[in-house]
This record gives structure tokens, sequence and C-alpha cells, in this order.
């Protein structure tokens, strides 16, 4: 984990606490954990919170979500300080906003009442995540990858940043961030999704002279379009109702550092222009002020894409992409560098069985055969996930062909859940068609039946469903919500 520790390796905690009633818990919290704290830091809102933390780069945050207010503030925490795990507490009980604080970038939700020593054993785990497994003797041992991994001389996969593989595509790309670091100019990245254009960003800041200032990165694809201008340039209270006090833009919180601005293809083109605007001038206006400010910006954005195909058919400016594609990087796919495929599955494997307790150190050949002849349509992305998956549900030494999810094995979903099979009920032929149940119903019942097999455990469950234990939780949320008459009927199939 890259971070600034304290004197003697002392972990750094900062608090964001409106009204002083986290201070307690912190301070409990830090009481509880195995790694030596330094003093929380404490601030009373935001802003100066979010400047503190870029010059202490913290590795723990404990932030109270009335105090920060709306979840773009807790993304932006997030972009800004990768290497920290992010704690929100919540006074309330509402499973939707614990929700939206995870999806914006909190690592956990807790209430104020939670048990200190619960929170702080979090806190160690993820302090300790890049620590390699360790044996029921109490040495340390590194999860390996068959023979024809490609990797260091020891072992160990060839690492760059955090980008895992040493495959030549990847030293290209490598070699191009190292060139383009020292510039000011901006930075277009292309490639498949999953394929790693946020670490690139990243790289880039790190290597680069505002590697000491903010690297803000915004998702243009996941703010709403009506949003998109004021996460970007800010607003003025006059222009958003109910405001409370002006929110302060990406564009202007990344002064003196770096703006990625991922899936640009998505922007609305109406923005586009005022981007274009900013490009150019260097000068961001807030939503509903007359003022402008002058910042300095790196920007560097990334796609999905192909931007001429977007430029052919009117959905990308051609002025802003020669102004923003001055430094291009294309990202490979991961079926163009499969050298990289096992230094990754392995890299994945050790840091899963520090997060989930597993004994796994190695990967098996049988397994390694299958990993490396799939094609990984997405990418990084997708590996990653096949390794936790396979992690979550199984324990050993050696990770087994068998353990990997079904679509490497060639196998349909009943497979995948040969557990459950058990729990569902086999179709009635002839079944009439006011018996056929709605698919919200269904829906239930698969969910229902996959964590009464796992005894409740919504991760494996949610593992062998392929689906993200968010999900799981929405729907019950959807289904307490149906049975009290809130929630009209088409909402059941969203999320």
């Amino acid at each position: 984990m890259e971070s600034m520790h304290g004197a003697e390796g002392q972990i750094r905690l900062a608090v964001l606490d409106g009204n002083g009633s986290m201070r307690n818990l912190a301070g409990s919290i830090v009481d509880a954990m195995d790694h030596p704290c330094a003093t929380p830091l404490a601030y009373h809102s935001f802003e100066p919170f979010y400047a503190a933390s870029t010059q202490v780069r913290p590795d723990v945050m404990i932030v109270d979500l009335e105090t920060l207010g709306q979840d773009g503030h807790l993304s932006r925490l997030a972009a800004a300080q990768p290497q920290a795990f992010l704690m929100a507490v919540s006074t309330g009980q509402s499973l939707s906003r614990s929700l939206s604080a995870m999806e914006a970038g909190a690592h956990d939700v807790i209430s104020a009442g939670v048990d200190p020593a619960s929170a702080a054993e979090k806190i160690d785990r993820f302090l300790i995540q890049n620590a390699r497994p360790t044996r029921a003797d109490g040495s340390r041992r590194a999860a390996r990858a068959p023979s024809s991994a490609a990797g260091s001389g020891d072992g160990e996969p060839f690492r760059f940043e955090t980008f895992v593989g040493g495959s030549p595509r990847m030293r290209e790309v490598y070699d191009q961030i190292d060139r383009m670091a020292p510039s000011a100019a901006p930075v277009f990245i292309t490639g498949e999704s999953g394929s790693g254009k946020d670490l690139c960003a990243a790289a880039i800041h790190s290597r680069s002279p505002r590697r000491k200032g903010p690297f803000i990165a915004i998702n243009c694809a996941a703010v709403p379009g009506e949003q998109m201008e004021s996460e970007l340039f800010g607003h003025m209270n006059s222009a958003t109702d109910g405001a409370s006090d002006m929110h302060v833009g990406a564009a202007e919180a990344a002064d003196g550092g770096t703006l990625f601005l991922d899936e640009i293809g998505e922007m609305d083109l109406a923005l586009q222009s005022k981007l274009l605007r900013f490009v150019q001038t260097g000068a961001v206006q807030r939503v509903g002020d007359t003022r402008q400010r002058t910042v300095d910006v790196r920007i560097v954005c990334a796609t999905n894409r192909d931007p001429m195909t977007e430029i052919s058919e009117g959905r990308f400016r051609e002025d802003l992409f020669y102004r923003l594609h001055v430094l291009p990087v294309r990202l490979p796919a991961l079926r163009d560098r499969r050298e990289d495929i096992l230094p990754l599955a392995q890299a994945f494997l050790a840091r899963f069985c520090v997060e989930e307790s597993r004994r796994f150190l190695e990967i098996a050949g049988c397994a390694g055969e299958k990993l490396l002849t799939y094609d990984w349509p997405g990418n990084v992305r997708q590996l990653e996930n096949a390794i936790r998956q396979a992690v979550v549900l199984h324990d050993g030494e050696a990770l087994r062909a068998e353990m990997l999810p079904g679509f490497l094995l060639g196998e349909g979903l009943s497979t995948r859940l040969e557990p459950l099979r058990d729990g569902f009920a086999a179709p009635a032929a002839g079944r009439p068609i006011d018996e056929i149940e709605p698919l919200w119903a269904q829906e239930r019942r698969i969910i229902e039946t996959a964590l009464t097999a796992f005894d409740g455990n919504i991760a494996k469950a949610a593992a062998a469903l392929e689906i993200s234990p968010s999900t799981i939780y929405r729907k019950r949320q959807s289904w307490t919500e149906r049975m009290n008459g809130t929630t009209p009927a088409f909402t059941a199939f969203a999320g």
C-alpha cells in the first residue's frame, strides 16, 4: 500500500466530524487496532478535510455522512486518496444511503453505535491486504502461478505503479507513461472496458511533477447529464435548490494536479463545448456565478469507444477531440497480452486470500490453462472478479480448475450453481398461465434460495449468482417496499 505513515511507521487517520460525535468513536477504533496509529486529525467541514488529505495522504479516513453532505464529495475523496481505507459513519438507518455511499467509493459504512473492535478489525485487514498469505507454521509465502507465468526471477510478478504484468505490449505502455508524465499536455487514453485506463491515468499523475497535487477523477458515464456541469465546474447557492453551501467542482478541486475524465465519450454535446472553452482558457465558472477562476490543471481523459466513429456520428466534437488528443495511449486487451494473465491471477489470488482469510498458495497447472485459453472480453476486471469468486467459494493450497467460475469451464448457470440445484423446483409441464410467477417473484425465490444455501452469507450468494452484493441489498429493499405498497410494479426490475 502506498501511503505516508507518521513517525515510526504509525498509521495516519483523518476524521471528518462536524459536531464532535465521531471523535470518541475514532479514538476507540484506534485503541482497538493492531497497527500503531498517530493521533487522529479531525476536521469540521469537507473542504478543509479534503485539502488536508491531499497533503497528509492518510491511511484511514473516517467520515460522518451528515457532515459530508452529498455523495459526490465521497467520490472525490475516494478518487483523490485511493490508498486510504474510507469508512463512512451513518447516524441513521437508511439502507439506500448506505448503498449509495458504498457505490460512491466507501469501503465500509458503519453506524455510530458500532463495536469499535469490529471496525478496527476491518481497517487492520485492509492495511495488510498487500501482505502475503500466512501459512500454518507462521511463515509468509506469495501465491505462485505455474512455471509458465511471466514475472521476476523470485516468482513475484512484474509491477509498474499499480499495473501488474511485464509483457512487451505493457512495457511499451509503461515507456509511454514515463515519457508523457513530465509534460503538462493532455493525455487521451483508449482501450476496452476493464483494460486499466484508470490505472494508466493514476500512473501518469504519480510519475508527474504534479504528484503532490490532487488527482481528481470523475466518471462521465456515472453522473446524470443534468448534474454533470455542476460536478465538473461547481455551483453557487442560487444554482441549486436547497443548497446550503457552494460546491467546488472537480476542475477547480484539481488545481495544481490532474483532472481525470473517465468515459468522456458519454459527455453531453452542450457540455463538451464548455469543456473545450475550459481547456483553451483554463478558466472555471461555477453554475450560477459570474466570476471566473483560473486553475492550473492537467487533463487526462479516457474512453472505451472509437473516437473517430463518435465524431463521424456527431456524438463527439471534433475540435474538442484534437484539443485533448495530444498524447495518445492505447491500452491492449488482456487477450492481446496473454503473458500477463497468470501474473495477474497470481496477484489477485494473493490479495483476495488476505481479504477472505483463505490459504491458497498456488494456481494449479490445469487451472492456469483454463485462464490462459479464455478470451476475457471483460479484460482484467473480469479476471479479477473470476479469481475473487473462486477464492470466496473455495479454499485449499492450490486453486484447481474445478474451483473456477463456470464460464471458464464451458458450463451453464445451472452447473455453476450446483450446490443450489436442490433448492429450485423443476417447471411443471402444462402449467396454467395464471400460475406463472412475475419476474420479481422469481428473482426473490432464486436469491433467497442462494442465501439459504450459503447460510445467509450475502458475499458468497452474490458470487454464486454472479451479481454484486449491493444488488442483493437493493432487491431486498425493493421487495420490502413492494410489500408495503410503496413501490410501483416496474421498479422491481431495476438494478
